[in-house]
């Protein structure tokens, strides 16, 4: 039951997201080349091209419609060749069970992103 209550809600997700890359396309948002922070702190580079939707730039949606957690455990080559992310189930709250002011409703934080408020 867990498992389809999950399942439901990264359905639900992805619809929202569906309408932020419209929008997105709409507004002529532009997409930047993602970067990823290592465990250690070090910035690489991604496969991904999209927006940030935290200012930490932790999290990102792809141009794809991918859901990116943008915190990897890498090692040294990461450094040099950059890392290949994969998306991840989308959830409702970004940042569930985080502190205040990191965690909220996944709309807000898109709404944010399409308002260019997302340095």
């Amino acid at each position: 039951m867990l498992e389809s209550t999950a399942l439901h809600e990264a359905a639900q997700a992805q619809g929202i997201i569906d309408e932020f890359l419209r929008q997105a396309q709409a507004r002529s948002l532009p997409a930047v080349e993602l970067k990823a922070r290592t465990l250690d702190s070090h910035v690489v580079k991604t496969n991904i091209q999209g927006w940030y939707i935290r200012n930490d730039h932790s999290v990102a949606i792809g141009t794809d419609g991918g859901y990116y957690q943008l915190t990897v455990a890498a090692g040294f080559m990461a450094r040099i060749y950059g890392v290949k992310l994969q998306p991840t189930p989308p959830p409702l709250v970004v940042g569930r069970g985080g502190k205040d002011g990191e965690t909220g409703d996944l709309r807000d934080f898109l709404a944010r992103t399409l308002a260019r408020q997302v340095a």
